[in-house]
């Protein structure tokens, strides 16, 4: 109805509307004298006699200044501060007039506060009149009435941060802040910004009452384990919850919108970074040759980064993905200008290549970090996987020994201990070549560093789930019982670096993962912060569904760290290492002859049974996954065709053929 009596009045042309705002003004005029008459006398009067010379100076005098001013030049719906403004000077011009007029001069009859009391409330009503013009004819309204639709917020920390964050969402179309939370008992009570502080337990007693949907974490100092007991106390709320980078990311400017971000697995993990030890960092990077394979991969591209931090002479970066090389070059050029980056196409398969590479830059470090990872796509291609991670591994080795490189650390995986898939054993197998090259006491130190999943890279679980939420679910799990270690990638690339820095030769590095997390329970826990609610027995009600999948060929419940129980402490306290058996030299390099023979044949059973040879833990799935041995036998009538499944994610990569093998 509103809406239908505002539109009459839209549609007059341009100066009828200024006729109309003249009348409004000049009854505005005769109520003001009126209301002031009322004031003084202290009782409701008449106009009447002398009273309407007061009516005619206020008109004479107001309506003119207002022209004169551009009063009526403005469009009322849209009238703001300068509006405002505007009308504070016709205003302040008009009691100049108006007061030498009936309070200095004076008139008979009229009582000379009227000359005081007639331009404060001209100036009143004459503001509150474009206000409500703005209010009606400007849909304000209706805007105040869609903020009661939108999400209301709480924003969790009333520091600086919060501030910024409630300021930046004042105009915002997505969402309204209700108030703020903080732990802090001074701040409790008091308000920030025309908002109210509350206490935690405040927003449990009345998030449903409240309507609140959403909670914004504004706590970008606070540490990790206190940000974990925050999100487990929200849990049950069943709030979206998300969160602002931390101090580091907001040094650079103000707290913006777009810097939310939901809440990451690092934040329910609850782990506090270790201070690294700077002299392990440096030792062999800083104004040295660094050399990294596989730099444009998740692991490798945050080596990258870290390394670029502690100023190399050169950094080689070496990636066979022309897209992923172009953009790890392209970043480290803009954050490190000053930096000599070399982008180098190359598989770490091509021996010729990699020596190519070594004997003309002679790199005093190698951050071996290239692999195939993703567990089943390798199950169904074995042989490729075999011949990147493992002969790759030892082709760039023997270029390493054989041009005089110092370090040489193999980015290894928690799935190389008593594996059950090829990737696994490709990967132990890789790190027997570099024991067994270390022991013939090369100048070149060779090492390796064991962890488990790192969060966000390719393959990881968590983006998977983010999705299968966004899109209303189902979340799919392999098993309800299934747990993985978890780190982040900026973590595990710190300590790469800093494990590789305290090796002596053969050295298996393992990261201390701290407490394997239930895949279930990490689901469970991203629909609950999403603001959604799981869709189970107990809530068949429920948002999101949970929906078990089957082990996939090859995969593990349990994921290890260690082969055996002699773990030994280091200089870092997140690091450990391990002293693992290994077959001599020699009795290796014939078995890596004939698993070489093995894999120019594809001979996939052959090949499992020659790593169960290799590696005594080994575990093969009972059955032969390769695509290729499987269509054979289906075009041989042995099997029946398969149903191709896409992995839900698949490690960037391109197959290449296996290399000729000389003498090892």
């Amino acid at each position: 109805m509103i809406d239908r009596l505002a539109q009459p009045v839209l549609a007059m042309p341009r100066p009828l509307k200024r006729v109309l705002a003249l009348s409004v003004d000049a009854g505005l005029c005769v109520l003001c004298v009126w209301m002031a008459l009322s004031l003084r006398y202290d009782r409701w009067v008449e106009l009447a006699g002398v009273h309407w010379l007061a009516v005619a100076g206020a008109i004479m005098l107001a309506l003119p200044l207002f022209v004169i001013t551009g009063l009526y030049r403005a469009i009322f719906r849209y009238a703001g501060s300068a509006a405002l403004m505007a009308i504070g000077r016709a205003c302040s011009l008009f009691s100049v007039g108006y007061v030498m007029m009936f309070t200095l001069v004076g008139v008979e009859g009229i009582p000379r506060t009227v000359g005081l009391l007639v331009p404060a409330l001209l100036l009143f009503t004459v503001g509150a009149s474009r206000l409500a013009a703005r209010y009606w004819l400007g849909g304000l309204y209706s805007q105040l009435l869609r903020s009661k639709t939108l999400p209301q917020v709480v924003i969790y920390g009333a520091g600086k941060a919060g501030r910024q964050l409630a300021a930046a969402l004042a105009h915002s179309p997505e969402m309204v802040v209700h108030s703020f939370v903080d732990d802090s008992p001074h701040l409790q009570g008091r308000t920030l910004n025309g908002l109210p502080i509350y206490a935690p337990s405040w927003l449990k007693a009345n998030a449903v009452a409240q309507g609140i949907t959403d909670v914004l974490l504004a706590l970008p100092s606070v540490s990790q384990g206190r940000r974990a007991q925050i999100l487990n106390e929200l849990l049950s709320l069943h709030l979206h919850v998300r969160t602002l980078p931390g101090m580091a990311d907001l040094a650079q400017g103000r707290v913006q919108i777009k810097d939310l971000m939901e809440v990451d697995i690092e934040d329910l993990l609850g782990r506090d970074p270790v201070a690294p030890v700077d002299d392990l960092l440096h030792r062999h990077v800083r104004g040295k040759v660094v050399l990294v394979t596989g730099a444009g991969g998740s692991i490798g591209s945050e080596l990258c980064r870290q390394i670029a931090q502690l100023k190399p002479s050169v950094l080689l970066l070496v990636e066979w993905s022309e897209y992923a090389l172009y953009a790890i070059h392209r970043e480290l050029e803009q954050k490190a200008p000053a930096l000599n980056v070399v982008p180098l196409l190359a598989s770490v398969c091509d021996g010729a290549r990699m020596r190519q590479i070594m004997g003309v830059w002679r790199p005093n470090t190698v951050y071996h970090a290239a692999a195939y990872k993703h567990v089943p796509l390798v199950e169904h291609n074995p042989v490729e996987g075999l011949i990147n991670n493992t002969l790759g591994t030892l082709t760039a080795a023997l270029a390493a020994r054989d041009h005089g490189v110092g370090q040489f650390v193999l980015v290894s995986t928690d799935k190389a201990v008593r594996p059950t898939n090829i990737m696994g054993a490709s990967k132990r197998l890789a790190e027997m070549t570099l024991q067994g090259l270390a022991q013939q006491k090369p100048s070149t130190c060779f090492s390796m560093v064991r962890f488990g999943n790192v969060l966000g890279s390719s393959g990881s679980v968590v983006p998977l789930f983010r999705q299968q939420i966004e899109a209303g679910g189902p979340i799919t799990l392999t098993h309800e019982d299934i747990t993985r270690y978890f780190m982040t990638i900026p973590e595990a690339a710190q300590l790469v670096i800093q494990a590789g820095a305290m090796a002596e030769g053969g050295d298996v590095f393992v990261l201390e993962m701290g407490e394997p997390v239930r895949i279930i329970d990490l689901a469970r826990r991203l629909v609950e912060l999403s603001g959604r609610t799981v869709c189970d027995a107990q809530n068949p009600e429920g948002d999101i569904e949970l929906l078990i999948t089957g082990l996939r060929p090859g995969e593990k419940l349990y994921e290890e760290l260690l082969i055996g129980d002699n773990a030994m402490p280091t200089s870092h306290p997140r690091v450990m290492k391990a002293h693992e058996a290994c077959p001599p030299w020699q009795e290796l390099t014939q078995q890596i002859d004939e698993l070489g023979a093995l894999l120019e044949r594809n001979d996939v059973p052959a090949i499992k049974c020659k790593l169960q040879q290799l590696l005594g833990g080994y575990r093969p799935h009972a059955e032969v996954v390769d695509w290729v041995y499987m269509e054979l036998e289906r075009q041989n009538d042995l099997l029946p065709a398969p149903v191709s499944v896409a992995p839900d994610s698949v490690a960037s990569g391109v197959a290449v053929p296996p290399p000729v093998l000389a003498s090892v």
